[in-house]
């Protein structure tokens, strides 16, 4: 069976809105076999790939791949390749207007430019993340998190590391990763989306997703259908989190919603996101 064919097939409505998804499962575009699989896991959002994973020799029937697939009744992300690149122009032309297209991931990104040209390019209807991935793009995140079109950023840290020569450890990232999320608070944007974990050590992924969450960021690239379940689970509120949330919110109403002290308001923030996200992601407060 064809892709085309098999995205004619019942699949689930996803329902976790992308401004909060954890799990972004990046998918090649050159393996159609695997998009109605994906589109079946627990990642709260795909991304088909036509950039790093696709041969510069291939990269027209990855993009006719995705095109067709979303066509037939589709619903992904695609990441397409950097504004510098020669084949840029073509994705987007491509992908314009296809039914099925959520959004572009704009691999590489260094300016706020290149942000709003591609968005321009898709009718100014089709939102962008950045993907965030050199020096550059770092210090230039805060214009980059305010273009026009940017949806929500995201960092390449696999790339980052190659362009600085900096170590994977937490305390090397932390920079590169606190720059993304102070950016997307200055943006107005979602938090962003932490670079992939490499491997099938799902103890490593475990922690280094917690790591994510540490930072500040929200969401999580991820390589592998099994990478999904840990990334959901660690992102997501605890039911710890829930149950105080649930607690404060009943003594708060009961109260009358008057604050007492100064302490009130930033707890009553923090409940109100505990609460919104425990609905979104179906988590029950702790017995």
């Amino acid at each position: 069976m064809t892709s085309t064919i098999a995205a004619e097939t019942v699949r689930p409505e996803r329902n976790i809105p992308a401004e909060i998804a954890r799990s972004w499962l990046l998918v090649n575009a050159m393996k159609p076999e695997l998009f109605d699989q994906s589109a079946v896991s627990r990642a709260d959002s795909i991304i088909l790939d036509i950039e790093d994973a696709v041969d510069p020799s291939q990269k027209d029937q990855a993009r006719n791949n995705v095109i067709d697939w979303l066509t037939a009744g589709g619903k992904a992300w695609v990441r397409i390749n950097d504004a510098t690149s020669p084949f840029w122009a073509d994705d987007l032309a491509g992908l314009r207007g296809t039914p099925g297209l959520l959004g572009v991931m704009l691999a590489k990104t260094e300016s706020a430019d290149q942000v709003t040209e591609s968005y321009h390019r898709m009718d100014g209807k089709t939102p962008v993340i950045p993907l965030v991935e050199s020096a550059l793009g770092i210090e230039e995140a805060n214009h980059i998190a305010k273009a026009q079109g940017a949806f929500r950023l995201a960092f390449g840290s696999g790339d980052f590391r190659r362009d600085t020569g900096m170590a994977a450890t937490p305390e090397a990232m932390a920079y590169p990763r606190a720059k993304l999320v102070v950016a997307s608070r200055v943006g107005n944007l979602p938090g962003p989306i932490d670079g992939p974990t490499v491997g099938t050590n799902h103890p490593i992924l475990r922690e280094q997703t917690g790591i994510t969450v540490m930072m500040g960021m929200t969401g999580k690239l991820c390589l592998a259908i099994d990478q999904t379940p840990v990334i959901n689970e660690v992102i997501s509120p605890t039911p710890s989190d829930v149950a105080w949330a649930t607690d404060f919110m009943n003594d708060f109403e009961a109260n009358g919603r008057v604050i007492r002290d100064g302490s009130d308001l930033p707890r009553l923030g923090r409940a109100e996101k505990i609460m919104k996200l425990a609905v979104a992601f179906g988590v029950q407060p702790a017995l």
